[in-house]
C-alpha cells in the first residue's frame, strides 16, 4: 500500500483542484463528511455527551467545521472553539464557518492566552473532543499559546479524534513538534502519511482510518510513488512458490560467516532462521576453536573451520578458504556475533570487497565497515544491511538520537550511500533501496525488546535471497514474518518469549500469509 508525504498529499489536492476542477470545498465536504463518520464509528461510541472542535483558522480548522455541521444536523450538542478571530477565517474554511451560524452552533473564538484563560473551565466540561487546529504541513515547533492548548487538551484525558494527523505530529517523521494531541482516533484523508505509521507517531494517531474524499487514482499517478506500507497481501504476493519435485540444491545454499567467543549462539540462531524460512542448505563458518560449540548446537547445519587469530576469533588468513567455500553458495552472511578484532576487520573488508555474491551484512559486520562505505558502494552484487539505530549511527558518523529524529531520512540517506538495501531496525521497522524508496513494516511489538532477535532476521533475510528473491523482496518478506512471528506469540504472552521462540514460529507466520494475511493497522477505502 502507497503512503505519501505531507508534500505529495498537498501536491495531489492541487493536481485534483487544477486539472479536474473538482472545487477545494467539494473535497473539504468529502473530508468533513468522512471525518464525522470516524468520529460517530471510533470515538461517539455511547451516543452521549457534549463534543469540542477545537479548530485552527486555516482548511484543518474547515474540516472541523464541517464535522460540527454535520454533528449538530443530528443533533448532537457541539461546540466550537476556534483558536483564531472569526475575521481571520479565509477561503472554503470561512464559507464552513459561516453555515454554523444557521444551525445555531455555538463558535467561541479563542484567539489568544488570556480568552484561552478566561474558557478553559468551560473546556473543561467537553466530553469528546475534535482536534482541527494544524494539518500535516506543520513543520516547525508548537509555541506560543497553542502549546498550552494541546498540552490542555491532553491533561483532560478525554477521547480526541485527529483530523488528518494529531496537532503537532510532523507527518513526514512520526514526531512530535514540541507538544503533539494524544488521540484515540485519526481520519486521514486521500492516502496514510509516513507519521502516521512510524514511532512516536503510531501511537499518537490512535486507530487510523483513510478517508476516500474524492481525489481521482489518476492524480496519485502525477507523484512518484516513494513510501509503501507492507502488508500480509503484499507479503503474500511475494512468497516463493515451490514446484512439487524441489529439492535442497533448489532453494539456495548459504555460507555465514559468523561467531567469536561468548557470540555463538547469533551464528547458531542466523543459521536455523534461514533454513526455517525454507533455505535448502547453510553452512557456518565460523573460528576453528569453536567449532565443536557450533557443530553440538546447530545439528541441521554445517560447519566450515576457518583460522583462528586466538581467543576464538577469525583471522585474515581464513579469506582463502572462504573464497575456496563461496564456490556453489547463493547467498553469504556476514558478522552474527563475529566481533571487532582488527585481523577481523581485515577480513570482513576484503570479503565485501571481493566478493561477488549477494550478501547480508549483520552487526559487528556493519560495525567493521563504519568508515569504509566506498566498499559497499563499490560492489555489483545485490547487499542487505540489517542495523539497529546505533549501528546506522556508526555507519552514518552520527548519534543514534539523530537518527531516530527522522528514521526514514537515516535509512535512505545510507542506502544511497552505501547502493544497497538497507533494513533500520527498531519499532516499525524500515527498508529503503538504493533509489530512496521506503517500506515501513506493520508487524511486530515490544515483546521483541531481547536478544537475538536481530540474528533471526539476518538469517531470514539470507534465507529469501538464497531462493532467489531480490534483495528487497528478501527484505520485506523477511521484516514482515519475523514480527508476525513475534505477534502471533503475544497471542499467548506479551513478553518473556526468545528469539529462538520466534525463529522456531516462522513457519507458523508463512502458513497464516497464505492462509490468512492479517489486516493493516489503517482501514480505508484505498486498502
Amino acid at each position: 500500500m502507497r503512503i505519501v508525504t505531507a508534500a505529495e498529499m498537498q501536491s495531489m489536492d492541487r493536481n485534483t483542484i487544477k486539472a479536474f476542477g473538482i472545487p477545494g470545498r467539494v473535497l473539504m465536504e468529502n473530508a468533513g463528511r468522512g471525518a464525522t463518520q470516524c468520529f460517530l464509528k471510533r470515538i461517539y461510541a455511547s451516543g452521549t455527551g457534549r463534543v469540542g472542535v477545537i479548530a485552527g483558522r486555516g482548511n484543518n480548522g474547515g474540516d472541523g467545521f464541517v464535522i460540527a455541521r454535520y454533528l449538530a444536523e443530528r443533533h448532537i450538542e457541539v461546540e466550537v472553539f476556534l483558536l483564531a478571530a472569526k475575521n481571520r477565517v479565509q477561503g472554503d474554511a470561512a464559507d464552513n464557518l459561516h453555515l454554523l451560524s444557521a444551525l445555531k452552533v455555538p463558535v467561541t473564538e479563542i484567539p489568544d492566552a488570556a480568552a484561552f484563560s478566561a474558557h478553559k473551565q468551560r473546556m473543561r466540561h467537553v466530553r469528546y473532543w475534535i482536534d482541527a487546529i494544524f494539518g500535516t504541513g506543520l513543520n516547525a515547533d508548537v509555541r506560543g499559546y497553542y502549546r498550552d492548548v494541546i498540552e490542555f487538551i491532553n491533561s483532560l484525558h478525554r477521547a480526541v479524534l485527529a483530523v488528518d494527523i494529531p496537532s503537532g505530529l510532523h507527518a513526514d517523521t512520526g514526531q512530535p513538534c514540541g507538544v503533539c494531541i494524544q488521540a484515540a482516533a485519526t481520519a486521514t484523508f486521500g492516502y496514510a502519511k509516513i507519521g502516521h505509521l512510524v514511532h512516536p507517531g503510531a501511537e499518537l494517531c490512535g486507530t487510523v482510518d483513510v478517508i476516500d474524499i474524492g481525489i481521482p487514482e489518476i492524480m496519485a499517478e502525477t507523484v512518484a510513488a516513494r513510501q509503501f506500507m507492507i502488508t500480509g497481501r503484499t507479503a503474500r504476493q511475494l512468497l516463493p512458490r515451490r514446484p512439487a519435485d524441489s529439492h535442497k540444491g533448489h532453494t539456495g545454499h548459504i555460507l555465514v560467516i559468523a561467531a567469536s567467543t561468548g557470540k555463538t549462539g547469533a551464528a547458531a540462531m542466523a543459521a536455523m532462521a534461514a533454513l526455517r524460512v525454507g533455505a535448502g542448505l547453510v553452512t557456518l563458518g565460523i573460528p576453528r576453536s569453536l567449532n565443536p560449540v557450533l557443530e553440538s548446537q546447530v545439528i541441521e547445519a554445517m560447519t566450515l573451520p576457518l583460522p583462528d587469530a586466538g581467543q576464538g576469533m577469525l583471522s585474515a588468513d581464513a579469506f582463502d578458504t572462504i573464497a575456496r567455500a563461496l564456490q556453489g553458495k547463493r547467498c553469504l552472511t556476514l558478522g552474527p556475533g563475529i566481533g571487532t578484532a582488527p585481523t577481523t576487520r581485515e577480513l570482513v573488508q576484503r570479503i565485501v570487497r571481493e566478493s561477488h555474491l549477494p550478501m547480508v551484512i549483520d552487526a559487528d559486520g556493519l560495525n567493521n565497515l563504519a568508515g569504509h562505505l566506498a566498499l559497499l558502494a563499490s560492489r555489483t552484487a545485490p547487499a542487505v544491511l540489517t542495523p539497529h539505530p546505533g549501528e546506522m549511527a556508526r555507519l552514518l558518523e552520527t548519534s543514534t538520537a539523530e537518527i531516530q529524529k527522522d528514521r526514514p531520512a537515516a535509512v535512505r540517506s545510507l542506502a544511497r550511500q552505501c547502493k544497497a538495501c538497507v533494513i533500520l531496525k527498531g519499532a516499525r521497522t524500515l527498508i529503503s533501496d538504493p533509489e530512496g524508496r521506503v517500506w515501513i513494516n506493520t508487524t511486530g511489538n515490544a515483546g521483541m525488546a531481547s536478544g537475538g532477535m536481530g540474528d533471526v532476521l539476518t538469517g531470514a533475510v539470507a534465507g529469501y535471497l538464497a531462493q532467489g528473491a531480490p534483495a528487497v523482496d528478501a527484505a520485506i518478506l523477511a521484516v514482515f514474518l519475523h514480527g508476525l512471528a513475534a505477534d502471533i506469540l503475544a497471542g499467548s504472552t506479551p513478553y518473556g518469549y526468545l528469539a529462538t521462540d520466534v525463529m522456531n514460529t516462522l513457519p507458523q507466520a508463512i502458513r497464516k500469509v497464505m492462509d490468512d494475511p492479517p489486516a493493516p493497522p489503517v482501514s480505508g477505502p484505498l486498502l
